[in-house]
């Protein structure tokens, strides 16, 4: 399994900036827990942008306008935007979130072997 991070790539405004904080909030986590991930960049790239747009669930999308990056998947498995993502940081649930198995030994599996016992 393949995470996926939609992001955009170019510089400038101040809501690009805010933009560009989240990603690189989102993608230093990903590196730092050793957690597998491609950059699809939308900026750079029309068809990742096409394929970001068409595949963020309605139900996920803002009332107006495109969903933003940094958008993420699990292969072609919509997991959720930087809201999410951030709330399943703050509850250690990153894993769940991604779709993945959390690794022994981590907050997150710890918290689930309590949950279970």
């Amino acid at each position: 399994m393949v995470i996926r991070v939609y992001i955009a790539s170019s510089s400038g405004s101040t809501a690009v900036r805010r933009i560009k904080k989240k990603q690189q909030d989102v993608l230093g986590f990903l590196e730092a827990n050793k957690i597998g991930f491609e950059e699809k960049d939308i900026a750079a790239n029309e068809e990742n942008r096409k394929w970001m747009r068409e595949n963020v669930p309605e139900n996920s999308r803002p009332a107006t306008g495109y969903p933003l990056p940094p958008q993420i998947f699990n292969e072609s498995q919509y997991r959720g935007d930087y809201d999410a993502f951030f709330e399943a940081r703050e509850n250690n649930a990153v894993y769940a979130f991604l779709g993945l198995t959390a690794p022994p030994g981590s907050k997150e599996a710890e918290a689930q072997a309590k949950q279970q016992a």
